[in-house]
């Protein structure tokens, strides 16, 4: 490392800090601040809000594809990591392609909400977001797609409503939890976590996740920010990346208590062991195309995590995807931009077709 880099470093880890410090303010506020998130790449409307969902529309360009696509982005954090920027935006290249996307935009829980588990996330808000979708579109089924704990709740939703869903994409898929590199948390205390805060804060969350990183990949993502300071475009990229990276929203009680004891510490989703109220969510009951998008250095959900879910669905057309990439890099990189996103689009115009 050259000395330029080490004599700027510090002042990245410096703003660095600053961000993280801004995040936990928002994580903490009673009601999260959602008018924060940048603008995006794509306009869109609000065409339906209810529960948690605020259920946005991003028009076609051109010819309209048949089949509406419908993304989940990840419950607790802020969805423009899907919509960045001109170039890095995953729904202005499916938008380019054609397609009709709709997007579920998680609403922050507050302290009424600790009593929402899956079964209202899944049951009560995608469902009627699906149907909001079907009655705006006109069409009879949606391609679904979830990225990380998004795709949980799509793998979930297809499990048991597989008669609206025609294609199923699962993003950076945690499906066999036994894989996961997070240290196992105890039921006492999930439990003393709920008690003393309702929900979990925010700044839980992303001490958690920050856990999963190694120390060197902070410092690199800095020396690599450094080096391409004058490329253009890459230093309002990298500054709205750690805007999302500190975006952390809380997660309603319940569904944290389902997630650490059901999933994470005895992986029943994978085991068709995990109910959504009284029933039970059989990975066998997904039938419709099926694509699993694996990012093959994704040290959040590493590939084992995702590799095994084709042995359990259902599905005869199904696929793992892997690309050299890392976990926000599915989402992100130039890669994904000109490879992965391209051909998801050429994969649903087949079965389309």
């Amino acid at each position: 490392m050259d000395a330029s880099i080490l004599s700027e470093l510090p002042r990245y880890l410096f703003d660095g800090t600053i961000r993280t410090m801004e995040g936990f303010r928002r994580g903490m506020a009673a009601s999260y601040p959602v008018e924060d998130d940048p603008a995006g790449a794509v306009e869109y409307g609000v065409i339906r809000e209810f529960g948690k969902v605020s259920l946005r529309y991003y028009r076609a360009r051109g010819a309209a594809r048949v089949t509406p696509f419908v993304m989940i982005p990840p419950l607790i954090k802020r969805p423009f990591i899907l919509d960045l920027m001109p170039g890095k935006s995953v729904v202005e290249n499916l938008v380019n392609q054609g397609f009709e996307v709709y997007m579920v935009d998680w609403i922050p829980p507050t302290a009424e909400d600790a009593w929402r588990g899956f079964e209202a996330y899944v049951n009560r808000d995608l469902h009627r977001a699906v149907q909001g979708v079907l009655l705006h579109s006109g069409a009879g089924q949606v391609s679904l797609m979830g990225y990380c704990f998004g795709a949980l709740l799509a793998t979930m939703y297809t499990a048991t409503h597989q008669d609206l869903i025609k294609n199923l994409i699962t993003l950076t898929m945690p499906a066999d939890t036994t894989f996961m590199p997070q240290p196992k948390v105890k039921p006492e205390l999930v439990e003393a976590i709920l008690a003393a805060y309702g929900n979990v804060p925010a700044a839980f969350i992303n001490v958690g996740m920050s856990s999963l990183a190694p120390l060197y990949q902070l410092f690199d993502k800095y020396v690599g920010m450094y080096r391409s300071r004058e490329r253009v475009g890459y230093a309002e990229m990298f500054r709205r990346f750690e805007l999302w990276m500190n975006s952390d929203v809380p997660m309603a009680g319940q569904i944290f208590r389902e997630l650490i004891n059901d999933l994470v510490q005895n992986n029943r989703l994978f085991k068709n062991e995990f109910k959504l109220g009284r029933h039970a969510v059989d990975l066998r009951n997904i039938t419709c195309p099926l694509m699993n998008v694996i990012g093959e250095t994704d040290d959040v959900v590493p590939p084992p995590c995702s590799l095994s879910l084709l042995d359990k669905v259902g599905s005869s057309d199904k696929l793992n995807f892997l690309f050299r990439t890392g976990h926000m890099g599915v989402a992100v990189s130039s890669g994904a931009q000109n490879k992965i996103w391209p051909q998801i689009g050429q994969w649903l115009v087949e079965r389309d077709n």
